[in-house]
């Protein structure tokens, strides 16, 4: 989109931006803004005479190839806010290798803990007793699949027989914070399945 070189500051700035760009190499490098809004505040704080906030918005939107800040917004609906101190209690309760090592007393703790074992299940399949407990033995240190199951039924994340013969994962959108301690538990693997090579 071109713009306008009229006399507004920000246009003025933003003419002086591709100057300066056009001087500098081609590289791309990747911005992520975790609150647009406070990133429009920033910005028109270090301009001499910058617009009204939604008008900064609006040119934030369209800087990164929206129309507006409406379109932005409906084309990202802002997610929930991670609790990252949540995450890392739970993420005490895994080993090097992402293996649940110990039960942990607190119900919202565990039942991060339980995500991740529900997230581990092949999808889409059934199993006896026998064989889920053997799936559930080989994410977990502690040894404990009945408990383990138990609580995934009670999540309603597994569902099973009156007579316990056949187990089955519900298939639902993962808990935003399940997905998170996910997220980093792959991250605390990467070394071990990819060792640097001096």
């Amino acid at each position: 989109m071109p713009l306008d070189k009229g006399g507004h500051p920000l246009a003025q700035a933003m003419s002086g931006i591709l100057k300066t760009e056009d001087m500098m190499s081609k590289d791309v490098i990747r911005l992520t803004i975790p609150d647009v809004s406070g990133f429009a505040k920033q910005l028109r704080a270090n301009l001499p005479e910058s617009p009204g906030h939604v008008e900064m918005l609006n040119h934030v939107a369209r800087a990164a190839g929206y129309r507006n800040f409406q379109q932005l917004r409906s084309q990202n609906p802002p997610g929930p806010e991670i609790d990252r101190k949540r995450i890392e209690r739970a993420a005490r309760y895994f080993d090097e290798r992402g293996r649940w090592q110990s039960w942990p007393t607190k119900r919202g703790v565990r039942e991060l803990c339980l995500w991740v074992i529900w997230a581990r299940l092949p999808a889409r399949q059934s199993w006896t007793e026998r064989e889920i407990s053997a799936l559930i033995d080989e994410e977990t240190l502690f040894r404990d699949a009945a408990q383990v199951r138990r609580s995934l039924v009670e999540m309603k994340l597994l569902t099973r027989d009156r007579d316990g013969s056949n187990y089955a994962r519900v298939e639902l959108a993962m808990d935003p914070h399940g997905l998170a301690l996910m997220s980093d538990l792959a991250e605390r693997r990467k070394p071990q399945e990819n060792p640097d090579i001096a």
